[in-house]
């Protein structure tokens, strides 16, 4: 099972009855130190997401978006590039909806799929009126321009670094669970990725810089996976609730329900990374 890519293993001595016990097995270790083990992994993951965050933070800035409607980037071979709108023009309107603020050019945009409509830009002082056909995106089915926007980098201290990291590590928290829940609760498709999946993402990360590799790493770290330390993490809190092992036979059947839980997951990810080719 330990040649699956399903992350790191450690076998610890004394983790089971079948093995010869001795003062320094697992399993004659008080709960209070059982628990700091099979805690580690998971702390750790934490720890290492919060260094790669502080550390990108610190050397790369805080990237925001900018609220003008100044072009930043045109995508390749997009209704923007071929109207021959560069980076620095200012969008003005589009067709007759006058653009304010950047968030206003998708959703006037959005009202003319694969139509002409004009769009007023402004470039060194001057108004330039160009008619475009606005491409719809085939993975998501919304029409586009084709423009970026601007992005705005301030660079922070140490402190307001690892401010940052931690509420970031927080926010990707809070949206995996919720992810997590609507997952089971139905209310959202269920998507997974197993290892061709995650090594496409690692991939796309790299490709698009060193940085995002990083991220990625950070992100994958934080991913709770069910029935490893957090199963154990639990059978140790209730083993300390109630000041007495878990029967051996219930903790067979707690053990193959995770089996097979993690297995149905690992089978179904994999049908999904082969679907996506």
């Amino acid at each position: 099972l330990r040649i699956i890519p399903l992350g790191g293993f450690n076998k610890i001595a004394g983790m089971s009855d079948e093995e010869e016990l001795n003062e320094r097995s697992f399993l004659n270790k008080p709960v209070r130190s059982r628990l700091l083990v099979i805690s580690a992994g998971a702390l750790m993951n934490f720890l290492l997401a919060f260094l790669l965050l502080w550390g990108i933070v610190f050397s790369t800035g805080i990237s925001s978006v900018l609220p003008d409607p100044i072009v930043g980037g045109i995508i390749k071979n997009s209704a923007a590039a071929e109207a021959g709108i560069e980076p620095g023009d200012r969008i003005i309107s589009v067709g007759n909806t006058p653009v304010n603020r950047w968030i206003d050019i998708p959703e006037a945009i959005e009202a003319h799929q694969r139509e002409v409509v004009p769009v007023v830009y402004e470039r060194d002082g001057s108004r330039i009126t160009v008619d475009t056909i606005p491409k719809t995106d085939e993975k998501t089915g919304r029409t586009l321009l084709g423009v970026m926007p601007s992005i705005q980098t301030k660079y922070v201290g140490v402190g307001e670094a690892a401010h940052f990291a931690v509420n970031r590590i927080v926010d990707l928290g809070t949206m995996m669970l919720t992810g997590l829940y609507r997952m089971v609760s139905g209310t959202e498709k269920a998507e997974l990725a197993g290892p061709i999946g995650v090594a496409q993402l690692a991939g796309q990360a790299a490709s698009v810089g060193f940085v995002n590799l990083l991220t990625f790493t950070a992100i994958l770290n934080l991913l709770p996976i069910p029935m490893l330390d957090g199963g154990y993490i639990i059978l140790i809190l209730l083993e300390g609730i109630t000041r007495r092992k878990m029967p051996k036979k219930a903790l067979y059947y707690i053990q193959m329900a995770g089996v097979i839980i993690l297995g149905a997951m690992f089978i179904f990810a994999l049908v999904q990374d082969i679907s996506r080719f």
